[in-house]
């Protein structure tokens, strides 16, 4: 999967802007050159959606990966509300039940439900909702209503997720390392594990919402800075749970993280 969004949207942290990105001879892409070669790579079972200049989603069906052995991928648009999930969830019925879906919903459906009780009927504490899902997963899900990116990625390793920077500092998410590094040059590393992005309450950990992450800069064979990678600090605390309930609770979340 690839998903692209605009700086003035997703709001990606700092420290994953190498500045050896545009010094390097391999030097980063724009957003339509990493989409085109994503899809040329992919020519039979690959589709995008464009969101003007804010975002780009675009996704490779399972059977294209299947003799591979990668994780299921599905994808999902409901309400304006736009889901990649990747992997899969042992307690998916449980969690059925609990958001009143019907039975043959799958995990991106699921996970499109769960952003909107965040969104529209909180306040919840986000990191629970997301502790909730019991799986190797990660998920991409664009609001193109109010131009909202939510991100997570599971806690056992059993699904990778990679994200970097654009030559126009739009932010560039995908499960290829490959088309990162392609895309992004010297201004990525791996997504957090056991934590969730947003673009407007940024990075936390699920496992510890009560503590800070601290990004910790990623050095290549070169000795060169390649963005960073983002540690839990055991030492030091947020002032309060962020609790999630609407468009403005996200952003008091941001503020209770920094």
């Amino acid at each position: 999967m690839l998903a692209i969004f605009h700086k003035a949207f997703s709001n990606p942290p700092e420290e994953l802007n190498s500045p050896a990105s545009h010094k390097c001879s391999k030097k980063p892409k724009l957003p339509e050159e990493t989409l085109h070669e994503f899809l040329s790579g992919h020519p039979t079972n690959a589709f995008s959606m464009n969101f003007g200049d804010a975002a780009v989603l675009a996704y490779v069906g399972t059977d294209n990966y299947s003799s591979l052995g990668h994780n299921q991928r599905l994808f999902c648009g409901y309400d304006d509300i736009y889901c990649v999930f990747m992997g899969s969830l042992n307690n998916l019925c449980a969690q059925i039940k609990q958001y009143g879906l019907s039975r043959n919903a799958n995990e991106a459906m699921l996970v499109i439900e769960a952003y909107r009780t965040l969104r529209d009927r909180g306040p919840y504490p986000a990191d629970q909702v997301i502790k909730d899902l019991d799986g190797s997963f990660a998920f991409v899900v664009y609001d193109s209503k109010i131009g909202t990116v939510f991100t997570a990625l599971g806690s056992d390793g059993g699904v990778k997720l990679y994200w970097g920077i654009a030559a126009d500092g739009s932010v560039v998410i995908s499960d290829d390392l490959e088309v990162i590094k392609a895309g992004c040059a010297k201004s990525f590393a791996p997504f957090p594990a056991g934590c969730i992005f947003h673009s407007e309450g940024g990075l936390m950990s699920f496992e510890h919402p009560m503590n800070k992450l601290r990004p910790m800069p990623r050095v290549d064979s070169e000795g060169v800075i390649c963005g960073a990678n983002f540690k839990v600090d055991l030492y030091t605390r947020v002032n309060s749970i962020p609790r999630v309930g609407s468009e403005t609770n996200w952003v008091e979340w941001n503020s209770q993280s920094s």
